[in-house]
């Protein structure tokens, strides 16, 4: 391996000696890493054989490998084995410290330098991205592209994801006023994350968690210089580009002095959860100005669910069975999961259904599915035999990638599934009902 040396170094100097120790190779993590399974209980595939091979070369014992920046590179990140372990190792930070240790060292693909340098960091160029999208939608293209079997020319993943992208709303409707008030007694003030996907691809999604909000009693201010929250960054290895996104964002938060920083993407929330620790090392205030931002981040469900949403607004569907898909990062970082249920069961006419394995990746894991879609297909079409057991008319997820992912799913398996993908907040916000809606758009 190229370097060998060199990242050997940043291994000893970097990884936090104490937290490798920490792993007492106990294989509580074995059942809950879904590469491991996947890949026949391969112990170089599992968080201990990971962690192994990170303190191997931390140690000057073994130099790195390309099997095993490929071992790396294999997991998800879905972070499942944190709350398996008894000893509380944080497998995250190290899977990212080494991730970008490798990255640091290694020559970057134009693609990747468009996506992680041009792309999610800058709003504008994201946006552009966006309406390019839409006009392929409207103008007839995509029809075409379709007809002809074109999509059948680039990787499976690629075709999965055009089948999957929602429909995009026109530019002009994608605008956010700079503060939303709140519906009846005002109970706490709340700035809203906007994020890439989510305020671009479902960009209706984010409207519809920001009119929940409302009806729970939020005033909701929109900061306008927020961006990209750099958790696609900080998985890829880009350490440095997701601190200076984190800078942004946090610059962009504080004059708000809301109670809450709010959102609506597990994946993203708890990266934003976790800027004290990307800032630790960093000069001056910014540690301390990180922590007080973490402090502040909130996932919609458990704001909701807090300030008595339930009790204050009736929701009412059609007949229907739901189910729920865990996102891994706003349960296993974040450590939200009870309000999303609670949330779903308070919706009158449904019939709520718990999947098992509900707290297990469904593969999608950022932008994983695209680079190794063979796993990710694996898993999926494991937890789509799971959704098939509930019987379950929607699916509802709470991560922009989870989404995609299941719909996905929903698609390839529509020989023996009739089940729909939604986001919670979508499906929340049709329960409340026209006439609260209203109260809304007033």
């Amino acid at each position: 391996m190229k370097n060998s040396t060199d990242i050997q170094q940043a291994f000893h100097e970097r990884l936090d000696e104490g937290e490798l120790m920490n792993c007492m190779r106990c294989g509580f993590c074995l059942p809950a890493c879904p590469t491991y399974i996947h890949t026949g209980g391969n112990e170089l595939h599992s968080p201990r054989g990971r962690i192994a091979m990170m303190k191997a070369v931390h140690d000057g014992e073994m130099a790195p490998t390309e099997e095993m920046k490929a071992s790396l590179d294999l997991c998800l990140g879905c972070r499942a084995c944190e709350p398996a372990c008894p000893a509380g190792v944080t497998y995250g930070h190290l899977l990212e410290e080494s991730r970008a240790i490798f990255a640091e060292h290694e020559e970057k693909s134009p693609v990747h330098k468009l996506v992680f340098g041009d792309l999610f960091p800058k709003p504008k160029r994201m946006k552009q991205a966006i309406g390019a999208v839409r006009l392929y939608q409207k103008s007839g293209l995509q029809k075409v592209t379709r007809t002809i079997g074109f999509l059948s020319l680039f990787p499976k993943g690629m075709k999965e994801l055009e089948e999957t992208l929602p429909e995009v709303i026109p530019k002009k409707e994608r605008v956010h006023r700079a503060v939303y008030h709140a519906v009846g007694e005002k109970k706490a003030t709340v700035a809203f994350f906007t994020g890439c996907l989510m305020d671009t691809l479902f960009h209706p999604t984010n409207k519809a968690t920001i009119g929940l909000l409302q009806l729970a009693g939020c005033e909701v201010v929109v900061p306008a210089e927020q961006a990209c929250c750099g958790a696609l960054h900080g998985h890829a290895g880009e350490k440095a580009k997701g601190i200076e996104m984190a800078k942004h964002n946090i610059t962009a938060f504080e004059a708000s002095e809301a109670d809450h920083i709010v959102l609506n993407a597990g994946g993203c929330g708890a990266f934003l959860q976790e800027y004290d620790t990307l800032l630790v090392k960093e000069e001056g205030d910014w540690p301390e100005r990180a922590k007080r931002f973490a402090q502040k981040i909130q996932d919609f469900s458990s704001v909701l669910f807090t300030l008595g949403f339930i009790e204050s607004i009736p929701l009412k569907l059609e007949e229907k069975t739901i189910t729920f898909q865990d996102s891994c990062h706003l349960r296993n970082g974040q450590h939200v999961f009870k309000e999303p249920r609670a949330l779903l069961q308070a919706i009158q006419g449904t019939h709520y259904v718990e999947m098992a394995n509900a707290d297990s990746c469904c593969g999608s894991a950022g932008v994983y599915n695209m680079l190794q879609p063979e796993m990710a297909g694996e898993i999926l079409k494991e937890k789509m035999n799971k959704v098939n057991d509930t019987q379950a008319d929607v699916i509802v997820t709470a991560n922009p990638g989870c989404l995609l992912q299941m719909k996905a799913g929903c698609n390839q398996h529509s020989d023996t599934l009739t089940t729909e993908a939604m986001h919670l907040a979508d499906l929340l916000w049709e329960s409340v009902g026209q006439e609260q809606r209203q109260n809304v758009m007033n």
